[in-house]
């Protein structure tokens, strides 16, 4: 080593990239530990004792001191002793040098040239920042000395630099498809006034201008920028009407650009900030007061695959270094010194030497400067190097890493909660050329009628069935190729979770009973549904009739039971003075007679009256009051029958606007849609429940508000069917106050299968398959309820009907018709047989006297008819003493 490592102040550094600094005594002190540990191991050549291995000079420029810096050196030093400790056998050995560029860029290229030229190093890790990288490059082209940079992460080219890291550039699609997810019209982006800020700039905005995206004002923050000009800055953007920023800045400058933007109130709801990985990468490794002045912010994130190797990792790293955070940038570094140690031992060890040119000697600032030999078969050893590394897959495509993958976080008090993936290619092909689909399956056993994922118990396989499997299988049969495909199984993942796997290109389609929804639309396309469409509202139902003591009263209406009690005694005093002056069994005392009219009115209901009836109108009489009465009990006895024997049901509820009028508590499934439209229909998050399974529902509908329970429930029209099918006779679908698309398939936005699905869905449906899958998935477990989707729900407003005198009244009109014309014929009688009585109440006693004629005559047809009866008796009776006997 041929410099000591002195330390970086604070204002030396301000202008890093990437810099951290903890301000903890536990962190310097750790900081100090480190250094010391840095010094030692680096001053001793790595590999030292193994004679047979040939030294390989390479140079480190980097910032020493520095949190991040002092990271990836002991990041290098592990990558080197781990990959000579597992590969003895290797011919050579890299030896390094450090040189600190202590923050310059004038130094790290005085550091570079040193390096070459003194040192004859045969390649250079570093430099940290991309402006340092800037002023190498040239060094190391004329020199042909490769330049193994795992930080710099700006836009440069050039044949003998290679970038260990992702350019800035290739996460700018990742910021479009969040703004373009959202919706969002207008961004203004916040950059840091160097080179690193504004090599995005040009990649960011062909990105937005491809979704139409306007760009109004651009923000740029000086490196060196104080509190107060980083304050006149935000001032200016709070009077912007957009309210949506893109900030790629450096992390140190970002500490204090959030904490004033909180304190002016730019942080609250209402803005939106979206962070480039420049400050995401390094979340783990700030404080909590950092951590809070940035909460609730998207960014994006370098995706770092989990591997057993980066674990391994992690666990050495934390017992040789407890008090040390680790970041993407330690991986790269690891892995960028294992792909020159890589490099180097493929190259071999021939043609070590430098050659001094004519052209370099005569060129200002380069007389000493040298042409490495050995450059040329380096370069070609590196853009070779393939292994996986503790970041991912390594491997340059064109000097660089390709990133495929980047994570979107929202910031929270423990750093950035993972939300979603970006993914660079969707890599879509035609499933004819041979590709095996791969589509997800969610394993949810709330309705097992539409998925359900079972294992074999014999061969341990996985076993998929339900109506939306079986519903996909008749479409791929009817498509017009032939598709191949596998289904795997997805666990513990809500829906919205679940379809975006198909955007991020985990999934090549979705089979599931996932609903059609526009929020889902705008990152992943689906096919025409295959289910009806529409929410609908599941009340409880209740018996109308309350079975009571007075339950016999209620088959009859008021009206109905005075006319019948009423006709009851007209009927009886019709028949009275039709039979009294000649029958004699309505003759007597007055009292008698009374009773006899009381007890006959009654008797007559049950078709047994005492008293025979002789006059032809009254019998005439009598038959339709019989008539009249049969019909009438019957139907009594009938509906008394059924309010015993069935039960009136009817919903609780009719409709959403009772519901909200009452504030009632509903149940909802989890689906995003559903929750959302409730509140905007005006529930509030307190009466709103969430419910699983059909058990957990029927639980919650059972329970009164006031215990827990719910009053009604709103569910998708193909569950509703599911759930009546077993529950029919307790409760009934009222409405469908909103409208939804149904189930469909999901697929990537601009799958050539969606439209080729989509026309397989209508030739399922116009055959009888459709039919077949739901009569088999959707058999009803009571085969007395009703389909509540083809059976018309009665009107719930219309109670039991009761029988009134609209049901009878042509019979009460015909008995009234005969009473008139039979008193009408008796008075007409009685009054011709009685002409010389002119007062009333002459006539009065009159009518009241027996008509001995017909009396007497009745008599003996009585006597004689008593005599017959009595002679058939049987001479042992004695019987011939009747009294009537003799008369005959």
């Amino acid at each position: 080593m041929t410099s000591p490592l002195p330390k970086v102040s604070k204002s030396q550094s301000a202008t890093k990239e990437h810099t951290k600094f903890h301000s903890s005594s536990a962190s310097s002190d750790n900081l100090d530990v480190n250094l010391l540990f840095l010094v030692i191991v680096l001053l001793v050549h790595v590999g030292e004792g193994q004679n047979a291995a040939t030294d390989v000079k390479v140079g480190i420029v980097n910032d020493v001191g520095t949190a991040y810096s002092n990271m990836t050196l002991l990041c290098i030093n592990m990558s080197l002793s781990e990959f000579y400790s597992s590969n003895p056998e290797t011919r050579t050995r890299l030896v390094t040098t450090l040189v600190d560029s202590q923050n310059d860029v004038v130094i790290a290229a005085a550091a570079a040239l040193d390096l070459i030229t003194n040192k004859e190093v045969k390649a250079i890790l570093g430099p940290w920042t991309s402006m340092q990288a800037q002023f190498m490059i040239e060094i190391g082209q004329k020199s042909q000395i490769p330049i193994v940079s795992y930080s710099a992460t700006t836009s440069i080219r050039s044949q003998y630099f290679f970038r260990a890291t992702y350019d800035d550039s290739s996460q700018v699609h990742a910021v479009k498809a969040i703004i373009k997810l959202f919706g969002w019209r207008e961004v203004v982006p916040v950059y840091v006034d160097n080179t690193f800020g504004e090599g995005i700039m040009p990649h960011l905005t062909d990105a937005l201008q491809e979704i139409n995206v306007r760009i109004p004002y651009r923000t740029v923050i000086s490196p060196n920028a104080t509190d107060d000009e980083i304050s006149v800055e935000l001032l200016r953007m709070m009077t912007l009407p957009t309210r949506v920023f893109v900030v790629h800045i450096i992390e140190v400058l970002a500490s204090r650009f959030f904490a004033k933007a909180k304190e002016i109130g730019m942080m609250k709801q209402g803005y939106v900030w979206i962070l480039t990985n420049s400050i995401t990468d390094g979340l783990n490794l700030m404080n909590e007061t950092e951590l809070d002045t940035i909460q609730g912010v998207l960014g994006v994130k370098t995706y770092v695959p989990r591997s057993e190797e980066l674990e391994a990792f992690k666990s050495r790293w934390k017992n040789r270094f407890p008090l040390s955070d680790l970041s993407v940038y330690g991986l790269w570094a690891y892995d960028a010194t294992t792909a020159l140690a890589m490099a180097i031992e493929e190259a071999g060890t021939s043609n070590l030497t430098f050659v001094k040119t004519d052209a370099m000697r005569n060129m200002p600032g380069f007389q000493g400067l040298g042409v490495s030999q050995y450059g040329p078969k380096l370069l070609q050893t590196l853009s070779g190097v393939r292994f996986k590394g503790l970041a991912g897959d390594f491997r340059f495509t064109n000097r660089e890493l390709q990133p495929l993958v980047f994570e979107i976080v929202n910031v929270n008090g423990h750093g950035g909660r993972t939300i979603g993936y970006w993914q660079k290619e969707h890599g879509w092909e035609i499933p004819t050329n041979g590709k095996r689909l791969k589509i997800g399956v969610r394993t949810d056993d709330d309705f097992p009628q539409f998925v359900k994922v079972t294992t074999d118990p014999i061969t341990n396989s996985t076993i998929f069935s339900g109506f939306c499997i079986d519903y996909f299988e008749a479409v791929i049969q009817a498509m017009p190729y032939d598709v191949s495909y596998d289904f795997f199984p997805v666990e513990d993942m809500d829906y919205e979770t679940f379809v975006y796997q198909v955007y991020l290109g985990k999934y090549d389609a979705v089979v599931a009973d996932a609903t059609i929804s526009a929020n889902r639309s705008k990152y992943v396309e689906f096919s025409l549904p295959y289910t009806p469409s529409g929410v609908g509202l599941v009340v409880p139902v209740k018996d109308n009739v309350k079975r009571s003591s007075t339950i016999f009263l209620m088959p009859l209406t008021w009206g109905l039971c005075l006319l019948s009690l009423l006709s009851f005694f007209i009927i009886a005093i019709v028949v009275w003075v039709l039979e009294h002056r000649v029958n004699p069994d309505f003759d007597g005392p007055g009292k008698y007679q009374i009773s006899t009219i009381l007890w006959f009115s009654f008797s007559i209901m049950v078709f047994a009256p005492r008293e025979r009836v002789l006059s032809f109108w009254a019998r005439l009489v009598v038959i339709v009051w019989y008539f009249l009465v049969l019909v009438l009990t019957q139907s009594y006895t009938a509906s008394l029958a059924s309010l015993l024997t069935s039960q009136q049901l009817h919903p609780t509820v009719t409709n959403i606007n009772t519901l909200l009028e009452k504030g009632q508590r509903v149940g909802h499934q989890s689906s995003s849609f559903i929750l959302k439209r409730l509140r905007e229909s005006g529930f509030s998050d307190a009466n709103l429940v969430t419910y699983g399974s059909l058990e957990h529902c029927d639980e919650l509908l059972s329970k009164e508000p006031a215990r827990g329970g719910i009053s009604a429930v709103f569910m998708e029209v193909p569950y509703v069917r599911v759930f009546l099918g077993q529950y029919c006779n307790k409760y009934k679908m009222v409405q469908t106050p909103f409208k939804v698309d149904g189930l469909g398939f999901v697929f990537p936005i601009g799958s050539p299968l969606v439209a080729d699905v989509s026309r397989a869905i209508l030739k399922v449906e116009e055959s009888n398959k459709a039919n077949q899958l739901e009569s088999a998935w959707f058999k009803k477990i009571d085969e007395s309820c009703p389909d509540p989707l083809t059976s018309p729900d009665p009107n719930p407003s219309e109670s039991f009907r009761k029988l009134g005198i609209d049901s009878f009244w042509v019979l009460f009109v015909t008995a009234a018709i005969v009473c008139v014309t039979a008193l009408g014929k008796c008075m007409f009688h009685f009054l011709k047989e009685n002409p010389d009585e002119r007062n009333l109440q002459g006539l009065w006693g009159r009518f009241l006297q027996p008509d001995r004629n017909s009396y007497i005559n009745q008599v003996k047809t009585c006597q004689c008819s008593m005599k017959k009866q009595t002679m058939a008796f049987k001479v042992s009776t004695f019987s011939f003493n009747f009294p009537f006997f003799n008369s005959c």
